[in-house]
């Protein structure tokens, strides 16, 4: 054993960086490549590896510092290196599990006569929901779908999912025309039109949610338009604008989906106070507002009132922004988005917002914040509430948990052997895109088939401005769950197609299993990030590997080829940067 002292290598043109995160204490055991200090110059960050393993013996370094080639890090105490550990590839999908130890409630009876009878009754038409009707209908099933909302599609189609990315669309656009003045191309002041761009929201929700009529009335599938609660294991009676009708099944798929989340000290009945339904309305374009909460849904919206016009101001309880995601996606894009908005104020909550006559008056409670401030609107968004519990699911029997999930096994079967449940009602993520696999998979165990949901990640994508993705499992849940890995990271700053479109500021991230080298996650900031990540998302299914990646050929120049390259890096072989060689 012995003491040396770790330097910083020649790392290109990175001269005078700044040191951004510290990612070992004294007395920390590193292993060989192991990362001790992430840098930040203005074009990209990257992590400083450990040229052998050892113990930390001390620092000669702190965040804020700025360091070039040949400054001490620190100094370590040489060892063997390490064990390392196996790695897991699936990610975590919290979908709760069927205990046999979980008491059931007792069921209700019903004997009176049923209005409508089914093989299949779904109840909730979003994207889980209408997927799991139309496919049981597809195999040979009478199916009846239950909405409650006068329009099939659920949260997703009509409030949710695709009226936000109409509007993103054109806060995309907005905010691109404004970059372009830096290009030499300057165009007017946009003038908005707020019921215009209102009506083109809803036409875009009309013609998918019409379609879904279509497509309903094709396969033969009877849409029911009311409020569905279960009177027995297998009736469920719909009520509509006081009209109540028993339907009798034979199975049923419960796709209730989930409601906002609402704090009872909001005072909800004041039109300046929003949920993200209010929000997607386009009642007002505020001068000032205030968002609550700094997961995707809240900041998608900051995205499309930013671009027009609104001065911002987030507040987010975690010290982060997207508390899923890595933080080194994470940390250049709060760079961006504090470039972009008044405040952005996090370890921080709202203690009170009250109405008032010059605006919503809002206190808050955190470092750096002011104690109180006036907005002219305020979104709280800080996230969504299954709706287990507002169906009578213990009248069939079903077991549901305090918080309003539903447990069921991998081939989404409740604790009732006919009942099923898939989406938002099943646990996280709440993701449309999950919801969809599980209503086939429990249309087609319905239907006699052997199926069951084995998804080893499911993508989850902010449609911010820059774009957040990833999938698989994060550094963040490789790190607690102590598995050794690789990565890569590809700044954006060195590829010519982001260079081109004004990109520059992303970056992509691979984790690879150190023994296998198996793609464990990936995680992309920038444009179209949404789109990108569906490759590392198959690349994660498919267990492909480093090479697998790195030897296939993307078009160039294309932000693809990031992945490529990432991939590249982890294993030392990207002539496209410069990075410090592995050993």
């Amino acid at each position: 054993m012995g003491t040396i002292e770790v330097k910083v290598p020649n790392i290109g043109d990175f001269k005078s960086v700044e040191v951004i995160e510290v990612l070992v204490k004294a007395g920390d055991a590193v292993q060989v490549d192991g990362s001790l200090i992430t840098v930040e110059s203005d074009k990209a960050s990257m992590e400083i590896p450990s040229p052998a393993a050892g113990k930390v013996k001390s620092l000669a370094v702190k965040v804020g510092d700025k360091i070039s080639e040949g400054s001490l890090i620190l100094l370590l105490e040489t060892t063997a290196a390490a064990e390392s550990k196996p790695a897991v590839a699936q990610a975590e999908i919290k979908t709760a599990e069927v205990s046999a130890s979980t008491p059931a409630p007792v069921a209700a009876s019903f004997s009176g006569k049923a209005d409508i009878q089914a093989e299949v009754v779904v109840l909730g038409s979003g994207p889980g929901g209408y997927t799991a009707a139309f496919r049981a209908a597809d195999l040979g099933k009478k199916v009846v779908l239950i909405e409650k909302e006068s329009n099939l599609g659920g949260v997703c189609l009509n409030v949710g999912c695709i009226p936000s990315k109409a509007l993103l669309h054109v806060a995309e656009v907005m905010e691109e025309t404004h970059e372009f003045a830096h290009l030499g191309v300057e165009f007017a002041k946009p003038k908005v039109d707020i019921n215009k761009l209102r009506d083109h929201k809803n036409k875009v929700v009309g013609k998918l949610t019409g379609g879904l009529k279509g497509l309903a009335k094709q396969r033969k599938v009877e849409v029911m338009h009311g409020y569905g609660r279960f009177t027995s294991p297998h009736t469920i009676e719909v009520e509509s604008d006081g009209k109540k009708q028993i339907v009798q099944f034979e199975n049923c798929i419960i796709a209730a989906g989930s409601s906002v989340l609402k704090l009872p000290f909001v005072p909800w009945e004041d039109p300046r106070v929003w949920d993200s339904t209010d929000a997607l309305e386009l009642h007002q374009i505020p001068k000032r507002m205030l968002i609550v909460g700094g997961g995707i849904i809240g900041l998608e919206m900051a995205t499309v009132y930013h671009a027009l016009g609104a001065r911002i101001t987030v507040v987010e309880l975690s010290p982060g922004l997207i508390p899923g995601a890595d933080r080194d996606l994470i940390r250049p894009f709060e760079k961006i988005l504090k470039g972009r908005y008044e405040n952005i104020f996090l370890n921080t909550r709202v203690s009170e917002i009250k109405p008032g006559t010059k605006g919503v008056v809002c206190k808050f409670d955190g470092e750096g914040a002011p104690k109180e401030d006036i907005f002219d609107a305020v979104l709280v968004a800080i996230g969504r509430s299954p709706n287990g519990k507002l169906i009578d699911a213990d009248k069939a029997g079903v077991v549901v948990d305090d918080r309003g999930f539903i447990a069921v096994d991998k081939q989404q079967r409740t604790n009732v052997n006919h009942i099923f449940a898939i989406g938002d009602v099943v646990g996280q993520p709440m993701l449309a895109h999950k919801a969809t696999h599980e209503g086939r998979v429990a249309a087609e165990v319905i239907a006699g088939h052997k199926r069951y949901f084995d998804a080893r990640t499911i993508p989850s994508v902010a449609y911010t401005s820059p774009e957040v993705a990833w999938c698989g499992q994060t550094e963040e849940q490789l790190k607690a769950a102590g598995v050794s890995y690789e990565k890569g990271v590809f700044p954006w700053a060195a590829s010519g197609r982001a260079l081109s479109v004004g990109a520059e500021a992303g970056m992509t991230k691979v984790l690879f299993d150190k023994e296998t080298h198996r793609l464990l996650g990936c995680g992309i900031l920038g444009k179209n990030a949404g789109e990108l990540i569906a490759e590392a998302t198959l690349a994660v299914e498919m267990g492909a590997d480093a090479t697998d990646i790195g030897l296939t050929i993307h078009p160039h120049p294309t932000l693809s080829e990031t992945i490529n390259f990432a991939a590249e890096v982890a294993e030392g072989v990207c002539t496209d940067i410069y990075v410090p060689k592995k050993h």
